[in-house]
């Protein structure tokens, strides 16, 4: 008989229903052998997945918020995942993610897209001194770098190179995000340098990562009795002080439009996914632009401000929440009745829907790119519908078809956009009148990036906590990158065995720039000599 490791009385809350918190309440039962029933989700909104959120409908069209890149080295993601059967049961949702791209491997022929021209394999067209620089930052320890910026690292002509359209495009960096953040992913992803220029190496789920990833999970946490109260809202964590620490010994809530209270026991625990990327988020229409809210319009960003009012080890939430310039982005999910784009796209490019991923517009004074998955997408879409999504970086600069911000745009305008870098001018009307675009304003959504110090982020168990701990994108967690699925899923890891006291770790980070064979590669590549992946 399996040894139990929590007490059969120990009940677990977990705020925010996002990838972070239920990961953990998977952990809690598979590694903790915690009753499902004695785990609690807290969930403000009215469904699960938290960004990795996809819905809608082929009439009214389907929307995603966005979708994280995976790739083989998600160590913690893929041990969660090995336990998780797919929807139909045939398989785990990690074996079905790996037979699925060894079917479908990424090759793109066009991660660029100039003039209507794509660029095949780019030349990432680095100077000397910026190789140099990329590789000092490699080995500066990140006390050196502090607050800076990735701008305050390198020369003006850097940001120009088709190196930064590519990297900044494929993980959403502006420059000035922090140089630490970009550092860390040098590092964590020196062993894809060497393809980046055709994004060899990077994985996809077979459908929308919601379905594919979210969906299946969110079932065998059911299956096991786990509890799910949606329409929650946490305002506010009562702390318990004592000499040997605190802990948490009240909730507070509003649901069903009034404030209410849970009691937290003794041995009871309480995990909060902290902060959100995706707060605030507003949607637009093909003829609608969405509004621009606030952190006001949501209660992740109002609870960690609350709770760190005096508890300097909770962290720093204004660091990221009170620059919305410099974190928002808008994207876009396009849901098409005729095949007129699709095949125009697999014509342009040499890639069929699935293979070359994300396409980008160097050109483009929003800094524009799009993706168009295999299809279908959703599940249970019809066979005569498609869906693509794409996002832009630049959203207060006038576009170059459309003569205004793309914050100021409706679903039609972006389209047009989007059309006119791909050449595809004479199609436009045809195509605008076939399909549903859906705008998505996003205030927060590199916020996890911004400059930030030590103690910015609190750590996943903060100093002198008996029963609290946090997850997803704004605690610390050592050596791994922010924006990733898997970030989230390790601080949930590291979360669960450090309150349940397992005699377990995550897997370590993947640490690819350890391997000499990988390091010739990613210098070759940088230099330009023999870049392209075979």
């Amino acid at each position: 008989m399996t040894e139990m490791r929590a007490e059969n009385d120990t009940k677990v809350y977990l705020v925010g229903g996002g990838i972070a918190s239920l990961a953990a309440a998977a952990f809690l039962i598979r590694d903790g052998n915690l009753a499902g029933s004695n785990i609690t989700v807290l969930e403000e909104s009215g469904t699960l997945g938290g960004s990795l959120d996809a819905a809608g409908t082929p009439e009214g069209g389907y929307v995603m918020r966005g979708g994280r890149m995976l790739e083989s080295k998600y160590l913690c993601t893929y041990d969660l995942f090995s336990s998780i059967p797919t929807l139909d049961g045939s398989k785990t949702v990690k074996e079905e993610i790996f037979e699925w791209n060894e079917t479908m491997k990424t090759s793109s022929k066009a991660r660029l897209v100039r003039g209507g021209r794509p660029v095949v394999a780019p030349a990432l067209g680095l100077s000397e001194v910026h190789i140099l620089t990329i590789e000092r930052l490699m080995l500066e320890p990140e006390g050196l770098l502090g607050r800076s910026s990735i701008a305050e690292q390198f020369d003006a002509g850097f940001f120009k190179t088709d190196f930064w359209y590519m990297w900044c495009t494929t993980f959403a960096f502006q420059p000035w995000h922090s140089a630490v953040e970009f550092k860390r992913y040098l590092v964590r992803f020196t062993h894809m340098v060497s393809g980046f220029n055709t994004l060899h190496g990077i994985m996809r789920t077979l459908y929308n990562q919601y379905d594919s990833m979210v969906r299946p999970l969110q079932r065998w946490l059911q299956e096991r009795g786990v509890r799910f109260e949606y329409e929650t809202k946490v305002t506010d964590l009562h702390l318990n002080h004592d000499l040997e620490g605190y802990a948490v010994d009240r909730i507070e809530v509003e649901r069903a439009g009034g404030p209410d209270s849970i009691h937290v026991g003794r041995k009871d625990k309480v995990i909060v996914t902290l902060g959100s990327m995706t707060e605030a988020s507003s949607l637009g229409s093909m003829d609608s632009v969405p509004a621009m809210k606030g952190k006001a319009d949501g209660g992740a960003w109002t609870l960690w401000e609350k709770i760190a009012v005096g508890q300097p080890q909770f962290g720093q939430p204004g660091t990221f929440a009170d620059h919305i310039e410099d974190s928002k982005w808008i994207s876009f999910t396009t849901t098409l009745h005729d095949r007129a784009f699709f095949d125009l796209i697999r014509s342009l490019t040499g890639n069929v829907p699935g293979e070359g991923g994300l396409i980008t517009f160097p050109e483009s004074s929003w800094l524009a790119s799009i993706v168009l998955p295999h299809q279908p997408h959703f599940i249970g879409q019809p066979g005569d519908v498609e869906v693509f999504w794409g996002y832009g970086l630049a959203v207060d600069t006038p576009g170059d078809f459309v003569r205004k911000p793309m914050s100021a745009c409706t679903g039609r305008e972006i389209m047009t956009e989007i059309l006119g870098h791909l050449g595809f001018v004479a199609e436009t009307e045809g195509i605008l009148a076939s399909c549903t675009c859906i705008p998505c304003m996003m205030p927060f959504i590199t916020s996890q990036f911004l400059r930030r110090g030590k103690g910015d982020r609190p750590e996943v168990i903060p100093e002198r906590s008996k029963n609290l701990a946090f997850v997803g994108q704004y605690c610390e967690v050592p050596d791994d990158v922010v924006f990733t699925v898997e970030y989230s899923v390790r601080s949930a890891q590291m979360a669960v065995y450090s309150l349940l006291e397992l005699k377990r770790k995550a897997p370590a980070v993947y640490k690819g720039h350890h391997n000499p064979r990988i390091l010739l590669k990613s210098f070759l590549a940088l230099h330009d000599i023999g870049a392209a992946a075979t």
